[in-house]
This record gives C-alpha cells, structure tokens and sequence, in this order.
C-alpha cells in the first residue's frame, strides 16, 4: 500500500511543468478569499498535497464562478467554454491560466481520471439550468457531483486510490455540500435558487413555490433543516473510517475539514435554525481549536466496510478504471532512455508551438 501511494505521488519523468511559481501563488490566493475554510484546514497538509489542492481547489472555484457569473442566457456556451479549458488539460495543453496550469500538472502527475473533474462541471450544469430536486437521492446525486467528486480527486492528490477510502471521500463530500445547501437556504432562495427536497418540503407541509416567492423562517422550513442536518452528520460519522486510509500527515487536514463543516451545522442549530435571516459561521476562535483538535488522534475506526453511495459508485470506479502505470526501475537503461528521448521531443514540440 504505502509503495501504491508514492507511485502515485510521483510525476512521470516526462512531465514538464506548465505552472510556475506566479500561478502556485495566485492559486493559493484564490482560494484564501474564496474558501476559507478549506484554506484553513489546508494548513495541515503537507506541502506535496497542499500546492496542488491550492491548484485542484482554484480551478473548481474559478469554474463555479464561470457559471455563475454569466447571465443566463449565456450560461450554455460558459458551460461548453469550461469543458473545452477541461478537454484542453487533458490534452496537456492548458489554457492561459493559472488554475489550468496548474490543474494540467496534477493531472499529469497524479493521474487523475477524466471523469472526476467532469463530473464537477455536470453538476454546475445542472446549476446553470436551475435544476431542482424531487428527492434526497436525487439531491445526493447532484452533492455526488460538486462536491463528492472534489473529495475523491483530493484523495488521489494524496496518492490513495483504494475504493474504501473513495468511497468514504465522497460521503465526506457529499456531507459537506449538504451543510452547504443548509446554510445558504435564505441566501439561495432570494437568488432563485432551491436545493432541498422538494418532497421534504411538502410532507413539512411547505409549499416550495411560495417559499421562493417569499423566503422566511417557519417551523416547516426547520424541520427540514433539521432533518438535512441529519443527513449530513451520519455521512460525516460514516467518512470517519476512510481518515484512517489517508497518510498519516494528512489525516490532520482532512479531520479539520470534516470538523468545521459539521460545526457549521452546530452553529445553525444554535442560531436557532434560521438560515433566512444570518448565515451561519465559524468564527475564527472556534475554527482555531477545531484545527487544534484535528492535530489529536482520531476516533478509533469502528470496523467493517460499507459500499459507496449509488450515486458515487460510478467516481470510485472511474479511479480503479485508470490504475497508476508501474514505474520503470533506474537500472532498466532502455526503458529510460525511451523516456528521454519523449522529453527531448515535448520540449522541441511545445518550443515549435511558442514560435511566431
């Protein structure tokens, strides 16, 4: 395992640098205004997982903020702009952007599956057109999508690609988005916008319509909070088990991702579950002692195996579709030289493409 998990971790020898410095740094910056608490659980990760999460976090924060940003009419050719910059990381030739730079690397580095990142920009489709959701399963699949996927391709940067671990990386995610969609519910609603269980809504004896027509507190509305509250701490209780898969110099940042995003939650639940009127947040004191408290061993592992969401099974097989190529040894001359002569032809390639 540990060996699987160095290879992973290693660029091939061919791979030349698109990013520099310049782009490691506005990546970084990018995602300090944008995502703060990812920015604050990332001070935990070592510096080999840290830099390219910068680039990974940059590049789907800077695609969200493709789509919304766009009016609406214009939101299908942002949406075919984005997966032709995606196509064009894939294809080693990124556009002339820090995020895809650097996304380009990790890519190459790392191995990372097509369907990961594609996955991502499906659910910001399904954004674009306002999609709404009939049933928890059907909001699953979409948090599967924006937010699973960023777990399973942050546990790949780690250099882990066991289906466990996967699987558990998606729960997290999927919790995360879920605390999310409570949060912003007031926030949502005044944009248009909808995410909880219409069905939830209904048996609440909430009318989604009128709600979106007029957003404001009223015990329906917090019962269903309540209720998606729940939903999001018993997949966070069950991602537990895969922290246990990371390395161990990992397995700090993670806890704390995992620790501020459910005392999100505790913070709703606090301000008496009103996301109409405030928006819940972590002050900086209690995410200092959250990040304290992920330095602490975890709980202990509570045994046994579970299968991943239906709706994420299709991104941990997309993983084990795409294993990471045996290395070839030092001594194996041949080999190597193969591979020397692949880098001295990239180089003159791309300096063939860089002439006037």
């Amino acid at each position: 395992m540990r060996a699987s998990m160095l290879e992973a971790s290693r660029p091939p020898l061919w791979a030349i640098p698109h990013a520099d410095e310049a782009d490691h740094a506005a990546c970084r910056a990018a995602i300090r205004t944008g995502s703060r608490s990812f920015f604050a659980a990332s001070a935990l990760l070592p510096a080999r997982v840290r830099r390219p999460a910068y680039g990974l976090y940059a590049f789907c924060r800077l695609s969200d903020d493709a789509i919304d940003d766009a009016a609406l009419r214009d939101r299908p050719a942002a949406l075919a702009r984005l997966a032709a910059r995606l196509a064009r990381i894939y294809d080693d030739s990124p556009a002339d952007a820090p995020a895809d730079r650097t996304m380009a690397d990790l890519v190459t580095a790392h191995h990372l599956p097509h369907a990961l990142p594609a996955a991502l920009i499906e659910g910001l489709a399904w954004d674009s057109r306002g999609r709404r959701y009939e049933s928890l399963n059907d909001l699953t699949a979409y948090a599967v999508r924006v937010a699973g996927s960023v777990g399973a391709m942050m546990t790949v940067l780690m250099g882990v690609r066991d289906p466990d671990v996967l699987a558990r990386a998606c729960d997290l995610g999927v919790a995360m988005q879920f605390t999310n969609i409570a949060r912003d519910v007031g926030e949502d609603a005044r944009a248009g916008r909808l995410y909880l269980p219409l069905a939830w809504m209904r048996e609440a004896g909430l009318d989604p319509e009128a709600f979106l027509a007029d957003p404001v507190l009223s015990p329906p509305l917090q019962a269903v909070i309540r209720r998606l509250l729940a939903v999001a701490d018993d997949l966070y209780a069950r991602s537990e088990p895969g922290v246990s898969g990371l390395p161990r110099d990992c397995r700090p940042a993670i806890r704390a991702a995992r620790l501020i995003y459910a005392e999100i939650g505790r913070e709703l639940e606090r301000g008496g579950l009103d996301p109409v009127a405030t928006r819940a947040r972590v002050d900086g004191r209690r995410k200092a002692a959250l990040l304290a408290r992920a330095l602490l061993p975890g709980p202990a592992s509570r045994g046994g195996t579970a299968p991943p969401l239906a709706e994420a099974a299709f991104l941990v097989d997309a993983v084990a579709a795409r294993p990471v190529a045996a290395r070839t040894p030092w001594w194996d001359v041949s080999g190597q030289a193969v591979r020397v002569l692949d880098l001295i032809a990239t180089l003159r390639e791309r300096e063939a493409t860089a002439s006037p």
